[in-house]
């Protein structure tokens, strides 16, 4: 069998976050270590980065956020679910706990992802390429369903399936950081009917859990990229069991019953220069991750010659959502 050619939608998150961030995305862009990015529009530099990527004609997504900052949109109700006493967001994990505890009123969660749709639009003066969500909030159960409405009523064609084969045998990841990205992935595989019900498509597969910050190394992108695109594994109930990876989780039709060998698959990434202490962030100053140097640790592992070797080794092409 031929070795299957990749399109891989390299996509820098959180752009907008801060100046930095913003340089730090611009460069992978140019050096061709990224190929798409995806929007913060409460992010503190929001509207610088809209005016780079018009400049360079960077394709550009929204990561719809809920979980840290400021909302956009000036109707919710005072008080609103969606916010703390402080008027922020709830948080990363306090977001979840409140909708396990059923404190969130899901027609404010649509108020909120609409507004921010039409700020992206505003900021950009086009429709967002894709649309997934920050810190993964867009698969939560409810949230999903909401999330699939937004998109389809604004014909949003692209998502993020955050499932990724390999992390059951993630060894280097702490048990606290391997049992979110579990739930993340339930929670993912759960909205795949959800998702293919409102005709929302995705690439063949996702990769990014496994080599966030620190984890991200030339030698632990390879072996995401060859589990990535290896053989599915069926699903069973052993709790090591990964999920099946691509073909048979995703929107994309199946190229290889058309004769075509390429699949296509998104690296999730956070490159950047380390944010400063209270400046940008979404409202309420940078987080901790994004002041430490594993954002440039993520900058300069993707712009390393030796991934472009590797890119070019394994007939992998670069790509964009707008692409597929």
């Amino acid at each position: 069998m031929p070795q299957p050619r990749v399109k891989l939608v390299v996509t820098g998150d959180d752009f907008g976050y801060c100046a930095r961030r913003n340089r730090g995305i611009v460069e992978c862009f140019q050096k061709g270590a990224i190929s798409n990015v995806s929007l913060l529009v409460n992010g503190m530099a929001a509207e610088e980065a809209a005016e780079i990527s018009k400049r360079h004609s960077i394709p550009i997504g929204l990561h719809a956020n809920l979980s840290e900052g400021l909302p956009v949109c000036d109707t919710l109700p005072k008080g609103s679910s969606l916010v703390n006493e402080d008027g922020y967001f709830h948080g990363k994990m306090g977001f979840r706990k409140a909708l396990r505890n059923g404190q969130l009123k899901m027609i404010e969660v649509e108020q909120e992802l609409k507004a921010q749709v039409q700020l992206f639009c505003e900021l950009t003066g086009q429709l967002p390429h894709h649309m997934d969500g920050h810190q993964h909030v867009h698969v939560l159960p409810g949230v999903r369903d909401v999330f699939a409405r937004v998109l389809s009523d604004h014909q949003i064609r692209f998502t993020r399936v955050p499932v990724e084969p390999g992390l059951h045998h993630c060894a280097w990841l702490s048990p606290q950081l391997r049992g979110f990205y579990l739930q993340v992935e339930q929670d993912s595989l759960d909205s795949i009917p959800v998702f293919l019900k409102h005709g929302i498509r995705w690439p063949h597969a996702y990769i990014g859990l496994t080599t966030v910050g620190k984890s991200m190394s030339v030698a632990s992108l390879k072996t995401a990229l060859q589990n990535a695109v290896g053989t599915p594994s069926p699903t069973s109930g052993s709790e090591n069991a990964e999920p099946r990876s691509r073909c048979d989780l995703t929107a994309l039709p199946d190229s290889s019953q058309k004769g075509d060998a390429t699949l296509t698959v998104e690296l999730m990434v956070h490159p950047g220069y380390p944010s400063l202490p209270q400046e940008g962030g979404c409202g309420e100053g940078p987080d901790d991750f994004s002041q430490s140097l594993e954002r440039l640790h993520e900058l300069r592992t993707l712009t390393d010659p030796e991934l472009r070797r590797l890119y070019k080794e394994k007939n992998i092409q670069l790509c964009a959502f707008r692409d597929l």
